[in-house]
């Protein structure tokens, strides 16, 4: 077993400025609930088919509102896979009314699913960014971390997003996300997007935007398969020494509130896993419509070595 001697991360950052909030955060992040199609190895919200803890109509409302009166400029949407909450539909049109920016994280394979195959179309309509989970552009690896069929269904929803004008028009962004399948750090993103497009295009034709290159997190599943195969420590040693003071600026924590499917406020979506809310004394989104939060002292733990390390993942 590695030696395990890692200072905590507030510690570790020495310039305390990059651990507060601005001022007036301009993107605010919903997380909808764990409900999923799917069950990814390195999922950090465990998502999956039996998950119950839909966001209700009630906290969307909340939601609009403190958008609203916050004056938030983008608003970002994930579970689970987001699509398969009842009010999804619903509150895309909603809040088009008010976000500059929509993003909405994806795996993809739910839009082959019957029930949910309009849904493109409504990402089109609403200019929505298209955030998606592809783990490899090979079906080998994909199949390892998401289940047989997973990569071929992918494809074929590439293709749809395509054929809509995703990664061809100028409002209309496809942007694809690796996760490494294993305990080590993603490899260089500049040169893993060069070959994504190649790959992608060469053998089905794919376009899109940009690849965003994520280190896993330890948290939630991945956390249970590190402890599981004795490789936690070896882990966050390995994360530790790729520490990388100059990604703290763009920390996405330090512009973004988080929302949790009950409602409650997070720093960000691997706080709510983690069960760290904000810090200060509203920390609900009910009470953020009301009240102004300012500035906030970002709550760290441990798994933070997991943005920081290398280029960065936020």
């Amino acid at each position: 077993m590695a030696e395990f001697n890692i200072p905590n991360f507030f510690d570790q950052v020495h310039d305390k400025q990059y651990l507060l909030t601005e001022e007036n955060p301009e993107i605010m992040q919903i997380n909808v609930g764990s409900l999923c199609n799917i069950t990814c190895s390195h999922c950090h919200v465990n998502g999956g088919p039996n998950r119950t803890n839909n966001m209700v109509r009630e906290t969307f409302e909340q939601i609009i509102e403190a958008f609203k009166v916050g004056k938030y400029k983008t608003i970002d949407i994930t579970g689970g896979a987001p699509e398969m909450n009842p009010n999804f539909r619903w509150f895309l049109a909603e809040i088009a009314e008010y976000a500059e920016t929509i993003i909405v994280r994806t795996n993809l394979i739910i839009l082959a699913v019957p029930a949910y195959k309009d849904i493109p179309e409504l990402y089109r309509k609403f200019k929505v960014q298209v955030v998606a989970s592809l783990p490899y552009y090979n079906e080998k690896v994909v199949t390892k971390q998401r289940g047989k069929g997973v990569f071929p269904k992918s494809i074929e929803v590439l293709r749809r997003l395509n054929e809509l004008g995703y990664g061809k028009e100028k409002d209309l962004v496809l942007n694809l996300v690796y996760n490494p399948n294993g305990a080590y750090l993603p490899p260089k993103q500049e040169s893993l997007e060069r070959t994504y497009k190649k790959k992608l295009f060469d053998n089905f034709e794919i376009v899109f935007n940009n690849l965003f290159a994520i280190t896993n997190n330890p948290i939630g599943r991945f956390s249970e398969f590190l402890h599981r195969e004795d490789l936690y420590d070896g882990y966050m040693n390995k994360l530790y020494k790729a520490y990388n003071p100059d990604t703290l600026p763009g920390l996405m924590c330090r512009n973004m509130i988080s929302v949790g499917p009950d409602g409650s406020l997070y720093d960000c979506d691997f706080n709510l896993i983690e069960k760290l809310k904000v810090s200060g004394k509203i920390n609900h989104v009910s009470e953020l419509a009301k009240e102004h939060s300012g500035i906030r002292r970002i709550v760290t733990g441990m798994h933070c070595y997991g943005c920081t390390a290398g280029a960065g993942s936020s």
